[in-house]
C-alpha cells in the first residue's frame, strides 16, 4: 500500500512539475558559437530558465514562429540567397526538418503566420520585398504565391516585419518609412493603404503591435527612437500619439528593435539597442495614447528581441551581443519590470513561447 501511495505521489509531482514548465525556442545568428535553433525549459512559477539544448542545426535562424497548433516551427535563414524553412516539433521538443523554400529576397528577417495556420508572410530586409506562402496540412511550405517588391529608383526598401490581422496584412518598411495595409480579395492580397501613417522624417518603422480588436497599432521606429500610435477609423487611419522610447539624458546612438503589448493591453514594452533598455508605457484604452512610466536596463547588450511568457507574468529579453537572456517579472498592478536573473545563450536574437 505504501509503495502504491509513493508511486501516486511521485506521479502527481511529475505531472505538476511538467505542467509548470513550458518550452522556449531561441532563434540565433550562427556566425559565432551558435549552431541553429535552441530550446530551454521555462518555469512558469519561478521564471527560471534551464536545460539549454540545440533543437536543430540550421543557418542564421534570426526569426522563428509557431504554427497556431504548435506542431510546427518556421524559421527564416538570414543568409546569402535567403530562405525559409519548416520544422516539425518532436515529442522531446527537438525539431525535425520538413522543407525549405526561397524567401524571394536577400536577408529575410521576420516571419509570421495567420490564425488558421495555412499562410505565412516573410519580410526580406536587404531584398526590400515581402512574400506570402501557403502551408500544407503536413506543415510544409509551398513556393510563394505573392511577392511584393518595394525598391524603386526613389527609395531603397528594407521590409522588416509583417502581420496578418483577419483578412488583412500589414507590412512595416523601415527603408521607405511606411506601413502598408493589404486586404484579401479573390484569394490575393491587394494594397489598400500605401501607408497607415505619414512622416517626413527618417523614422525607420521596424516592428508593430496591434490590439486584439484591430483598432490601434503601435509602431516602434528603429531610427527615430520612438513609438507611433495609430488609430483605425471609418475613413482610414489617424495618428493619435508619438513618444520617445529614450531617457532625455541619453546621448549615445540607439536603434529600437521590438515591441509588445501586455496580455491585458494596458501596457506597451519596447526595446532600445544602444541605451540597452526596455521602455515601459502605460496605455490609455479609451483614446490609444501612451505614457512612459519606466526605463529598465536589460542587463545585457543589444536587446534585438523580447517576449512575454504565456502567463503574462514575465518578460524575457534576448541580448544579442552579450550572449544572454534576461528574465524580468511584471508587476500586475503597474506593468513595471523587476530584474530577476539571466542565463547564457549563444547569440540569441528571437525568443518563442
Amino acid at each position: 500500500m505504501k509503495t502504491k501511495l509513493l508511486f501516486l505521489s511521485l506521479s502527481f509531482f511529475f505531472l505538476i512539475s511538467s505542467a509548470q514548465n513550458v518550452l522556449l525556442y531561441i532563434g540565433t545568428y550562427t556566425n559565432g558559437n551558435s549552431e541553429g535553433i535552441y530550446k530551454m525549459q521555462f518555469d512558469l512559477k519561478t521564471g527560471t530558465l534551464s536545460e539549454l539544448q540545440l533543437a536543430i542545426a540550421t543557418e542564421n535562424p534570426s526569426f522563428i514562429a509557431y504554427s497556431p497548433n504548435k506542431k510546427f516551427v518556421y524559421a527564416v535563414s538570414e543568409s546569402l540567397g535567403g530562405s525559409v524553412s519548416a520544422f516539425k516539433i518532436r515529442e522531446n521538443g527537438l525539431l525535425q526538418f520538413l522543407n525549405k523554400v526561397s524567401s524571394n529576397g536577400e536577408g529575410p528577417c521576420h516571419i509570421s503566420l495567420n490564425k488558421q495556420g495555412n499562410k505565412a508572410v516573410v519580410s526580406n530586409y536587404r531584398g526590400g520585398s515581402a512574400a506570402i506562402y501557403s502551408i500544407n496540412r503536413d506543415g510544409k511550405l509551398n513556393e510563394a504565391t505573392q511577392v511584393f517588391n518595394y525598391n524603386s529608383a526613389e527609395n531603397v526598401s528594407h521590409a522588416h516585419s509583417a502581420q496578418f490581422f483577419r483578412d488583412e496584412i500589414y507590412i512595416a518598411d523601415l527603408g521607405t518609412n511606411k506601413v502598408y495595409q493589404y486586404k484579401l480579395k479573390n484569394n490575393n492580397y491587394e494594397l489598400a493603404t500605401p501607408s497607415i501613417f505619414k512622416t517626413t522624417e527618417n523614422l525607420g518603422p521596424r516592428h508593430f503591435a496591434i490590439t486584439k480588436n484591430g483598432l490601434y497599432t503601435y509602431v516602434i521606429n528603429e531610427y527615430g527612437g520612438s513609438i507611433t500610435s495609430i488609430k483605425k477609423t471609418d475613413s482610414g487611419f489617424e495618428q493619435v500619439d508619438y513618444d520617445s522610447t529614450l531617457e532625455a539624458s541619453f546621448e549615445g546612438k540607439n536603434s529600437c528593435a521590438d515591441i509588445h503589448l501586455s496580455k491585458n493591453e494596458l501596457y506597451i514594452y519596447g526595446s532600445n539597442r544602444g541605451e540597452n533598455s526596455i521602455a515601459v508605457f502605460k496605455r490609455n484604452k479609451y483614446d490609444g495614447t501612451i505614457e512612459k512610466i519606466q526605463t529598465m536596463p536589460v542587463h545585457g547588450d543589444w536587446p534585438r528581441n523580447f517576449t512575454l511568457d504565456p502567463s503574462g507574468k514575465f518578460l524575457l529579453v534576448a541580448n544579442q551581443k552579450s550572449n544572454n537572456i534576461s528574465v524580468f517579472s511584471i508587476d500586475a498592478a503597474t506593468g513595471k519590470l523587476t530584474f530577476l536573473h539571466d542565463v547564457k545563450a549563444p547569440t540569441p536574437v528571437c525568443l518563442l513561447f
